[in-house]
């Protein structure tokens, strides 16, 4: 599925996500998708204590996560100091987790269980987003 023209192609991925077999799956599809996986963390602690050094393009974040802070959480402390899109990648659909989700602005959101061709294209639309928005000084 990759593709020359692709947003995604070679882009640095950040993984959050505390279930090692979901997380082992998102690499394997990213890989097919020729994205390089920077890392995975399970804990929102982690992302914020790592994110300067590992700089991503890209973040794809679970919403219950390991530690004291949950996805959406530290989506909200790295949208306050950073220009890095991120995309949920989780299981929960409630009203009252969408309505929390919303004020981190993100660039996806997708529910698991998830298909390839469905995160390609939440990726590829994030990242044409992303491009519009730093080329308007958003």
């Amino acid at each position: 599925m990759s593709n020359p023209l692709s947003h995604i192609s070679q882009l640095r991925v950040l993984i959050v996500e505390d279930e090692s077999l979901i997380s082992e799956e998102i690499i394997d599809r990213l890989e097919s998708l020729g994205c390089r996986i920077l890392t995975v963390y399970d804990s929102g602690e982690q992302v914020v204590r790592n994110i300067d050094s590992l700089q991503p393009e890209l973040i794809l974040m679970d919403i219950r996560l390991k530690g004291a802070l949950d996805g959406i959480q530290t989506a909200e402390i790295i949208r306050h100091k950073y220009s890095i899109p991120i995309i949920f990648l989780t299981s929960y659909s409630d009203l009252a987790t969408l309505n929390r989700v919303k004020g981190t602005r993100p660039y996806g959101y997708i529910l698991k269980p998830f298909h390839e061709k469905d995160l390609f294209v939440a990726m590829e639309l994030a990242m044409a987003r992303y491009h519009l928005e730093q080329a308007a000084g958003s």
